[in-house]
């Protein structure tokens, strides 16, 4: 199965062709940007679809992020899945921005938990803790750098996202033991899309995620959907 995979959930605007039974990416960019997604993203989904073979006609599936992130731009990246599998009758799914930094450290398994976190501004992250197997531990939730700290507890943890050093250096401060080695501003955007072939239209669906205190439920699947190929 071959996914088109779109990111404008935080600083950078990303697509990427994948193919998960080669486990190649056919084509993939990223332009970190705060603002203009909504110029860069057609002009961007256009390059990587010619740069792939077969082009839109061999795509089986669109992949998007969907937050937490600036309100303009989870919207302008659900709007153009949404088109774009409506163009070709393609199931659209829709990748949790937290969940996608995640991606890359559930290939290298190692002991320990695994934190994302995406500054919410006001000293408060968006928050999500599993382990290195994808078992989610602690929803996704709103929470002081403080209390994030507090989940994480006396494991050893690495961490993920834009909100990695701000974490960490409180992490450090309450000499809990972390690895922000691997955080970066944006999510891979191959991992959006390798999560997105194994996701379930039904489960994660392709619209904005907003996480607010009152409004936070954990997912039907405590398990993260993850593609092997």
């Amino acid at each position: 199965m071959r996914v088109l995979a779109i990111d404008t959930s935080r600083g950078a605007c990303s697509a990427a062709v994948y193919d998960g039974a080669l486990r190649y990416a056919f084509a993939r960019e990223s332009i970190a940007m705060s603002r203009g997604h909504a110029e860069a993203l057609a002009p961007m989904v256009d390059r990587v679809l010619k740069a792939s073979d077969g082009g839109a006609a061999e795509i089986n599936k669109v992949a998007v992020a969907v937050g937490p992130g600036s309100f303009t731009g989870l919207r302008i990246g659900v709007a153009m899945a949404k088109a774009i599998g409506l163009t070709l009758e393609i199931p659209v799914v829709g990748v949790s921005t937290l969940i996608a930094y995640c991606g890359p450290m559930l290939d290298e398994p190692k002991s320990g938990v695994i934190a994302a976190v995406i500054d919410a501004g006001h000293g408060n992250v968006y928050f999500h803790l599993i382990d290195s197997k994808a078992k989610q531990i602690f929803s996704p939730r709103i929470v002081t750098l403080r209390d994030a700290v507090r989940a994480i507890g006396g494991s050893s943890a690495r961490i993920v996202g834009d909100a990695a050093s701000l974490l960490a250096e409180e992490a450090r401060r309450a000499g809990v033991d972390v690895d922000a080695s691997g955080a970066s501003a944006f999510p891979d955007i191959v991992a959006i899309a390798r999560i997105g072939l194994a996701a379930d239209p039904a489960v994660w669906p392709a619209r904005p995620l907003y996480i607010k205190p009152p409004d936070a439920h954990p997912p039907r699947d405590e398990t993260i959907a993850r593609a092997d190929s």
